[in-house]
């Protein structure tokens, strides 16, 4: 396992933070309230702990395949169904949408080889990334991939939490499936928009692996 570089700054932040709160407290207070420090100490690092845990990227044995759409994200299945998108195909499309919490891996991959047609920031709100309206109204960033099997949107949403999208890629780049395509920072959501008619291989309420499940076959 190691460390997102997305994550190098906040962590470095997380130390210092943790640092100013105990020393002080250790040497102000343990000498009377020792349990109180002890508690301040424990809550502390745990939140250290999670803040580190968040920008983790666990070593994985990855999933490809020419005829396979691999799961951009780690979380739940929250989605499947028909929808008429107005961003870029203007028609109706299968929508999965995987929802990430906090404690998930939240490294994006690229769920297919191809080229990069259209990539996309869009400002927005912040609902909760479960909310129905996330898809079209939160912070976003929307990338389309073609191949030779057609094209796949992929949009990363921001959430309640989440406040950062990160995305990699650019207009005329060459993916490779399974690759990085970049991170979102807490709480938040992955949509990906298929052609009608593909097989979809994942289930609501499933737990999905980023770059290891495969959500769907041309």
């Amino acid at each position: 396992m190691t460390i997102h570089k997305e994550g190098y700054k906040s962590i470095a932040i997380g130390m210092l933070a943790f640092a100013l709160i105990n020393l002080p407290s250790f040497y102000f207070i343990s000498s009377y309230l020792l349990w109180l420090s002890m508690v301040i100490f424990i809550l502390t690092l745990g939140l250290l702990l999670f803040l580190i845990s968040f920008f983790r990227v666990p070593n994985r044995r990855l999933t490809t395949g020419e005829d396979l759409v691999i799961c951009p994200a780690d979380g739940k299945v929250v989605v499947i169904e028909e929808i008429t998108d107005t961003e870029y195909f203007k028609d109706k499309r299968l929508q999965v949408s995987i929802f990430m919490s906090p404690a998930n891996v939240h490294q994006n991959r690229n769920p297919i080889s191809g080229e990069v047609v259209y990539n996309q920031y869009h400002k927005g709100k912040y609902l909760v990334a479960w909310h129905p309206k996330s898809s079209t109204e939160n912070e976003r960033h929307s990338v389309v991939i073609q191949n030779g099997h057609g094209e796949v949107l992929v949009k990363q949403i921001a959430g309640a939490l989440a406040r950062r999208i990160v995305n990699y890629l650019t207009v005329g780049q060459r993916t490779e499936q399974s690759a990085e395509m970049g991170f979102i920072k807490f709480g938040s959501r992955v949509d990906i928009l298929l052609p009608l008619g593909t097989r979809v291989n994942v289930e609501l309420n499933q737990v999905v692996q980023g770059g290891v499940t495969v959500l769907a076959t041309w």
